[in-house]
């Protein structure tokens, strides 16, 4: 069967933003265990980061915890740089960080919140994958890699009466992500999106109700709330040569969603 040109020779190294919890942890822990080394980003919870750094070292493979603020340029410049020096070159990017706000309607928000929501979850995806591109890409002297970005079903909903201003991030990390993939298909790049629909995790106390998972199993085709190991299953097969002819995609993991 045909493989990624660049399968063979790319880096196993992953760099998962916001990995400290919820589906970025889960990513980090399935990708050590399908061998990869893994650089785990946070932002304000450096224990709960070391801890899962400690899981994926129990796992065999190399990991770091660190440290910063997607949504500032200079604090990723530095980011990047450490994780090449500890770690070595990168053959993978996770732009998982993202936030939500507290549910609103849009005449009830003010332009901090959207300031904030925009550069956290649409500035910051795009910063790191900028910055992925120059290490991964062969037209920049790298060795090929893959990028997965975090969309959501809000993107395709709108969320109205919730959280538009997050849904609007994700409706641009989709168009961000088909034209990044379409830009760079020729150097050894596989960008992707993974679009999760109601997922059980700690990102729903932010929105005021951390039980929103599962009150909301009626709406759900599968009639639950998804784990974040499902969707970090999605993740790392978009990562892996098992999915090597695939670039440009938006895969939802939504039950039906």
């Amino acid at each position: 069967m045909a493989t990624d040109r660049t399968a063979a020779s790319t880096p196993r190294v992953l760099l998962i933003t916001g990995a400290s919890r919820g589906i970025g942890a889960a990513t980090a822990r399935l990708a050590a265990r399908e061998g990869w080394d893994v650089a785990v980003n946070y932002g304000r919870q450096a224990a709960a980061a070391e801890a899962v750094a400690d899981e994926v070292r129990a796992l065999g493979r190399r990991a770091i915890a660190v440290q910063a603020d997607v949504a500032d340029e200079a604090q990723v410049l530095a980011m990047f740089a450490r994780v090449h020096e500890t770690l070595g070159p990168l053959g993978g990017l996770v732009n998982n960080a993202g936030i939500v706000a507290m549910k609103a309607r849009v005449d009830e928000m003010d332009t901090a919140r959207w300031q904030r929501m925009l550069a956290v979850n649409v500035l910051g995806s795009w910063i790191c994958a900028r910055e992925a591109v120059k290490a991964m890409s062969t037209r920049h002297g790298g060795a090929g890699g893959a990028i997965v970005n975090l969309s959501s079903v809000a993107a395709t909903l709108g969320a109205p009466g919730m959280y538009v201003d997050y849904a609007s991030a994700k409706g641009a990390i989709d168009a961000f992500t088909l034209g990044l993939a379409r830009e760079v298909a020729t150097e050894g790049v596989r960008v992707n999106a993974v679009r999760p629909g109601i997922i059980d995790t700690e990102i729903h106390a932010e929105s005021g109700d951390a039980q929103r998972a599962f009150k909301s199993a009626d709406v759900i085709p599968m009639r639950r709330p998804g784990t974040a190991d499902e969707v970090a299953q999605a993740i790392v097969w978009l990562l892996s040569p098992a999915a090597s002819y695939v670039t440009g995609e938006v895969l939802t993991v939504s039950g039906g969603r």
